[in-house]
């Protein structure tokens, strides 16, 4: 599904917002190796869109997602099934952040393993206040390695691997504290506050967005001069962009920006 954010006429239109939801909940919505390759497609669906502004993961149920789906996992599958199931899941973790629109997770309920990776993995969490979120793979004898990737870069690293290390869930709360998610609200206003946050999205430049988010998680890896030398060639090229100059004259002539995104 998506909606559209303004209306059709021109002046005030602003595009859309997609949204993809998990929606296996007899299967605790677990990411599948048909789940993640339904993901994958589905976050490409409309990225060429000059109209696509925002992306929101939700699901049906009261768990977000579980995680792997533990039966593809047994031993009666090979090392080279295994292997597609984690490459694409790791495929669709980084796909998210490389979109050049914002992802955002609206997150109702439990994420565990795999599930709370995706959260973490999100640009924007939204999470109700009943949410919980845990890496509890430790317990089964499989370690999340692979969600400690995400955890790692969004949580302290001692918060991070309490969790990995006994899997005991976070709260809401707990998770907004550490960074995990972006914003705790009741779960009747979870659905106002996504429509907001993907509002003021849509009240800037595409372009200028892309550039941004596409900075900036190139930057977050490399030294403190390393990031600063290349964010400032950035600063530069956002300039020369149309909505780069666009910005700076509505702002000098104190009337709104026409984007051309």
């Amino acid at each position: 599904p998506r909606w559209e954010l303004g209306d059709r006429n021109p002046a005030v239109f602003h595009g859309f917002c997609s949204t993809i939801v998990l929606n296996n909940p007899r299967r605790r919505n677990a990411l599948s190796l048909p789940m993640l390759q339904s993901l994958r497609r589905d976050l490409l669906h409309d990225v060429r869109s000059r109209e696509l502004r925002v992306i929101v993961i939700a699901a049906e149920g009261p768990v977000f997602c579980s995680g792997h789906d533990l039966k593809e996992l047994s031993s009666e599958d090979d090392v080279k099934h295994h292997s597609q199931v984690f490459e694409l899941c790791a495929e669709v973790m980084t796909l998210i952040q490389k979109l050049p629109v914002p992802v955002i997770a609206k997150v109702n309920g439990l994420a565990t393993a795999a599930g709370c990776q995706l959260v973490a993995s999100c640009d924007i969490a939204v999470a109700s206040e009943k949410s919980q979120f845990a890496t509890p793979g430790v317990n089964i004898g499989l370690f999340c390695s692979t969600p400690a990737v995400a955890l790692g870069r969004s949580l302290p690293r001692k918060v991070a691997l309490e969790m990995l290390f006994t899997g005991e869930p976070l709260s809401a709360q707990e998770a907004l504290m550490h960074g995990l998610v972006s914003k705790v609200v009741p779960e009747d206003k979870l659905e106002e506050e996504i429509m907001k946050i993907s509002q003021k999205i849509c009240e800037s430049s595409k372009s200028v967005l892309a550039l941004g988010k596409a900075t900036f998680y190139r930057q977050i890896t490399q030294d403190l001069d390393t990031a600063y030398k290349m964010t400032t060639k950035v600063m530069v090229d956002n300039l020369t962009l149309r909505d780069g100059q666009e910005g700076i004259e509505a702002f000098v002539q104190k009337r709104k920006p026409v984007w051309s995104h």
